[in-house]
């Protein structure tokens, strides 16, 4: 876009530029081409057909290169595309919504509204910056949710949606079954049984069990493998403990709304069997802010994977 006065300009870039061909031809030798004198870049891009070659063409080309510039702020925006290059899956953020004491509803089941409007407002703002939304067959059931993005200007933000579902309890005719839609479900089922989930426009994505339960990495990598780098969770108390169990959860985003339930209520997280706190799965906090009445707080692990 710059054209002409792009000669002897400097770039900045987030991520070393990509030197395969692709949609796109490699964006360092549109770099070179462009005539720039600098390249400042942020973070270095793993992946293996770039990998350093992107700079080595701006070198060749006589640009001159500077490296990790706001090296951890670039890896922090770009942290879901680094997640699926190192482990194969995207990055996982379980959204909760609960009350001071961790419930997510009331005894009866009741959960509209735990929170308010502007915390609500901020719940679809998430789901805008992530690729896809995975919830679980029982939230599905109970709620029946259209799980896309309802803020003014952002509809064509919504993100694929995504329903994880070992016993094929969906209805074809719920809001989620239908053209764009993926079911995630444990192999060994006959075509007739996912017939009317693929006759309803969804793509199935069959993966490996685990004696009676569908295999949460795996299901994770099969979502990477097919382009999500970045996963909202909105599921139920069943989805997030396994999550949890598993250590697959990268950021926390918590909602919390200014009244107890007690003991009787319904819990966001079920039993993780943490005997000792040092075995405890860590979160830092990295924000926090009103919203109405409630709070949201930010976190993300606090150890490496």
């Amino acid at each position: 876009m710059a054209g002409g006065r792009a000669r002897g300009a400097t770039a900045y870039v987030s991520l070393e530029p990509c030197a395969h061909h692709g949609e796109t031809p490699p964006c360092a030798e549109a770099l070179a081409a462009a005539g720039i004198a600098r390249c400042v870049i942020a973070a270095d891009d793993p992946d293996p057909r770039v990998a350093g070659a992107g700079i080595a063409i701006l070198e060749r080309a006589g640009v001159s290169v500077t490296r990790h510039v706001l090296r951890e702020e670039a890896e922090d925006l770009n942290a879901g595309f680094l997640m699926r290059l190192a482990k194969g899956r995207p990055l996982v953020t379980l959204k909760l919504a609960t009350s001071l004491d961790g419930k997510i509803a009331t005894l009866s089941g009741k959960s509209k509204w735990i929170t308010g409007p502007a915390a609500r407002s901020r719940g679809h703002l998430l789901r805008a910056e992530h690729d896809a939304i995975l919830i679980g067959s029982g939230t599905a059931l109970a709620d029946d949710p259209e799980l896309t993005c309802r803020l003014p200007g952002l509809a064509d933000r919504s993100p694929r949606r995504i329903v994880l579902d070992t016993r094929l309890r969906l209805s074809p005719t719920a809001r989620l079954s239908g053209p764009g839609g993926w079911l995630v479900t444990g192999n060994g089922y006959q075509a007739a049984d996912l017939a009317r989930y693929r006759n309803a426009g969804m793509e199935v994505i069959e993966v490996e069990r685990l004696r009676d339960r569908l295999d949460i990495g795996a299901a994770l990598r099969a979502l990477g493998a097919r382009g999500v780098t970045r996963l909202l969770v909105e599921g139920g108390a069943a989805i997030t403990t396994s999550l949890l169990a598993a250590d697959l959860v990268d950021r926390l985003a918590w909602f919390r709304a200014p009244m107890p339930l007690g003991n009787d209520g319904m819990a966001a997280i079920g039993e993780l069997g943490v005997a000792r706190l040092d075995l405890g799965h860590r979160f830092a906090l990295v924000s926090s802010q009103r919203l109405g009445d409630d709070e949201f707080a930010l976190y993300r692990r606090a150890t490496k994977i």
